[in-house]
């Protein structure tokens, strides 16, 4: 009787003193979502369903890139998901859901889950450059409903030709398989191409390399 009481004030005692200590509660705390978390993402580091890209993707082109870069710049990804979800009305809607596959090479991916706007993943093609022109300018123009703010900046503004081959150079070292004439010719590619262009040029491959 002596030994039952015995344990089971020492092991009142290790909970009490669990509970009453915060510091040590928030160790314990950190240390299991830890725990969780790598047991969650550590796999994901070996799947082919998130390492390999899917058949036909190719890495942004220098023109491409810089529209990425305006489209983050701009906070594009606060309205407008780059993600479908895998459900009825989502495909209908939008298209074939999206695979980690197509986002191999986007550091970071632009996934996001609020949709003020409509979905972009696959706008890819989807309007004509002139439309996207127009839409970017004064979207009011094309789409009478809408309350997305107008970009006419983006149209007298140069994309920064000189620093696209340090960027390119960036994410060929986190597996990016830019080559070196990928790198050599991106000034070339986009002297004297304003923002606007570049910006284009990224929405029009979203989505594509999955029909």
């Amino acid at each position: 009787m002596s030994n039952d009481t015995n344990k089971k004030s020492a092991s009142g005692f290790t909970h009490e003193k669990i509970e009453t200590n915060n510091f040590l509660m928030i160790v314990l705390i950190l240390l299991v979502v830890a725990i969780g978390g790598l047991v969650e993402i550590v796999p994901l580091f070996f799947q082919k369903s998130t390492t390999v890209p899917v058949t036909g993707l190719q890495p942004l082109s220098a023109i491409q890139l810089a529209g990425r870069d305006v489209y983050v710049r701009e906070g594009c990804y606060n309205c407008h998901s780059q993600m479908i979800r895998p459900f009825r009305a989502e495909t209908l809607r939008y298209g074939h859901y999206s695979v980690a596959g197509e986002f191999v090479y986007d550091h970071p991916f632009q996934w996001g889950s609020k949709r003020t706007g409509p979905d972009l993943h696959r706008v890819g093609g989807k309007y004509s450059d002139e439309w996207h022109r127009i839409h970017l300018t004064n979207p009011r123009d094309v789409v009478p409903e809408s309350n997305m703010p107008a970009y006419p900046w983006l149209d007298k503004t140069k994309v920064d030709a000189d620093a696209m081959p340090r960027h390119m150079k960036a994410l060929r070292i986190v597996g990016v398989p830019y080559s070196d004439e990928d790198i050599s010719k991106a000034s070339a590619d986009v002297i004297d191409k304003t923002e606007l262009d570049a910006l284009i040029a990224y929405l029009q491959v979203l989505g594509t390399s999955v029909k």
